[in-house]
C-alpha cells in the first residue's frame, strides 16, 4: 500500500503511550474511554487528485484485528470518519492534544473531499484513493453519509480555523441550500401501508431514521456556522412528521415507538427521539418533547425488558397494530447510542434522574448488560465487538462503526453533568 504516509504516525503513536487527554483522564484508573484501537484505525493517505488527508479503516478483524477491504465499497467512508469527527469534538471539549488536533483537521479534509457538485457527499474510498463514485452505497445523494457529513462539519466548525474553516463553512452551506431547495417545497402528502398512515415528506419519501441524523445535523449548522431561519421551518417540518410516525401508546404495542422506514423500526440509527427533544427546545415546541419521552418512557422501557430488539414490522387492522415480524439479532453499539444520547438528553429537558439511570443501563449493555453476558467493549484496547448473532455468539470482528458508537456512548456519560461512566462497569 504505497499511497500510505502513516508511518511515522503509528510510531509517535507507540512511543507515546498516552497522549495530553489520556493522561488528564488516566489519574482516575477507572476510566474507560481509550482511543487506542480508533487510532489503529486511523491513517493519512494520499487522494488520486494528490490531497493529503486522515481516513478511518472500516474493517479490523478478529484475531489480529488487521484491515481489510469491501471490495463493492472500499476500505474508508464517510459515514465513519464523520462518526469520528462527532466523537472527537465531544472528546476534545474539556482537553488540547495535539495529536488529535492533527486528526480532526485530516478526517475534516476528507469529507470536505468526498462532496460532489450537488452538494453532497460520496461515502467511499477505493484502495487506489479514487472515490468510489457508482455503488449504491456510495453515489453522491440524499442519504445517510451526506447528513453524517453536515452533522460532522457542523460540529467540528468550531474548532478549525484559516482556509480549512472556509472550506468547512462553504461545504457546509452548499449542502443546506441544496436540502432547502429540495425538501422545504414538497407538499405534506401521506401514504398508506399495511393500514398505517405515514408521512411522505422525507429523504427517500419516508426515511424517518435518516431524517432525524439531518435534523441533529441542521440544528448543529444553525448553532455553530449560521442562523439561517428557513432552517427552523425545515426542522419543524420533519418533526411534524415524525409526530405521525409514532405509534402505540403506554398501554397499546408499539409503546411509542417512532417507525423508522415505511412499517419498520430497526434499533440502528434510531436518532427520532433526540432529534425530537432538541427540535423541541429549539422551538419551544413542547409535544415534540413529550412525543420523545413517550418513546423513552415506554418503548424503550420495553426493549430493556425484551432484552432489546433489531426489528419490527407492524401493520394496522381495525384500529390495532400488530407485529408481522420480530427479530431480536443482531445487536450492535449503533443499536444502543441513540438510545443513550435521547436519554441524557431527556435529562437535560426535565432535570429527573431516572432519565440518566436509564442511560448508564443502556450503556452496559457494552460491559456485559447483554443476552451473551459478554463484555463488547473492552477498556484496555478500546476495542468495541462488532455485534451479537444470538445468545451463544458474538462477532469479534472491531471495525469502525463499533468502536466510534462504543466511544461516543462512553463520551456522552462521561461529559454529562450527573452520569457517571465509572456505573457502567461496576
Amino acid at each position: 500500500m504505497k499511497h500510505y504516509r502513516n508511518i511515522i504516525f503509528t510510531f509517535i503513536i507507540t512511543a507515546l503511550s498516552l497522549s495530553a487527554c489520556e493522561n488528564q483522564n488516566r489519574d482516575n484508573i477507572q476510566d474507560l474511554i481509550n482511543l487506542n484501537h480508533l487510532k489503529h484505525l486511523y491513517a493519512e493517505v494520499t487522494l488520486e487528485n494528490g490531497k493529503e488527508v486522515g481516513v478511518i479503516h472500516i474493517y479490523s478483524e478478529y484475531p489480529d484485528y488487521t484491515y481489510t477491504i469491501e471490495p463493492n465499497e472500499g476500505f474508508s467512508c464517510v459515514d465513519d470518519v464523520a462518526r469520528a469527527l462527532v466523537f472527537l469534538s465531544a472528546y476534545t471539549k474539556n482537553c488540547n492534544d495535539p495529536e488529535i488536533e492533527i486528526m480532526i483537521d485530516n478526517l475534516t479534509r476528507f469529507i470536505l473531499s468526498m462532496q460532489a457538485e450537488n452538494g453532497y457527499f460520496y461515502n467511499f474510498l477505493w484502495g487506489d484513493m479514487s472515490i468510489n463514485k457508482t455503488y449504491k452505497t456510495s453515489v453522491a445523494e440524499p442519504n445517510w453519509w451526506s447528513w453524517r457529513a453536515l452533522w460532522a462539519l457542523s460540529e467540528i466548525y468550531p474548532k478549525l480555523s484559516g482556509n480549512l474553516a472556509k472550506r468547512t463553512k462553504s461545504a457546509t452551506e452548499q449542502i443546506i441550500e441544496t436540502v432547502k431547495n429540495e425538501y422545504l417545497k414538497l407538499p405534506k402528502d401521506t401514504i398508506l401501508l399495511e393500514g398505517i398512515s405515514l408521512p411522505n415528506w422525507f429523504p427517500c419519501g419516508t426515511a424517518y431514521d435518516q431524517s432525524a441524523i439531518l435534523m441533529i445535523g441542521m440544528e448543529s449548522y444553525y448553532h455553530n456556522i449560521q442562523k439561517d431561519t428557513a432552517l427552523i421551518d425545515l426542522i419543524e417540518k420533519f418533526a411534524e412528521g415524525l409526530l405521525l410516525t409514532q405509534k402505540g401508546d403506554c398501554n397499546n404495542f408499539p409503546y411509542g415507538a417512532y417507525l423508522s422506514w415505511n412499517n419498520l423500526w430497526h434499533a440502528y440509527g434510531n436518532m427520532q427521539a433526540y432529534a425530537m427533544l432538541r427540535a423541541g427546545k429549539l422551538l419551544g415546541r413542547d409535544d415534540f418533547i413529550e412525543s420523545a419521552l413517550n418513546e423513552i418512557n415506554y418503548f424503550y422501557t420495553y426493549l430493556l425488558n425484551a432484552g432489546y430488539l433489531h426489528h419490527i414490522y407492524i401493520k394496522e387492522t381495525e384500529g390495532k397494530i400488530y407485529e408481522t415480524e420480530k427479530r431480536m439479532y443482531p445487536q450492535i453499539a449503533y443499536g444502543i447510542r441513540p438510545m443513550v444520547y435521547a436519554c441524557l438528553e431527556a435529562y437535560n429537558v426535565t432535570e429527573k434522574k431516572k432519565y440518566v439511570d436509564m442511560a448508564q443501563q443502556l450503556a452496559s449493555w457494552l460491559a456485559g448488560n447483554n443476552p451473551t453476558a459478554q463484555q463488547m467493549y473492552d477498556p484496555e484496547t478500546g476495542r468495541c465487538f462488532d455485534g451479537i448473532g444470538s445468545e451463544k455468539e458474538v462477532n469479534k470482528n472491531s471495525g469502525a462503526e463499533s468502536t466510534i458508537e462504543a466511544l461516543l456512548i462512553l463520551q456522552a456519560i462521561k461529559n454529562h453533568p450527573v452520569a457517571d461512566i465509572n456505573n457502567i462497569y461496576e
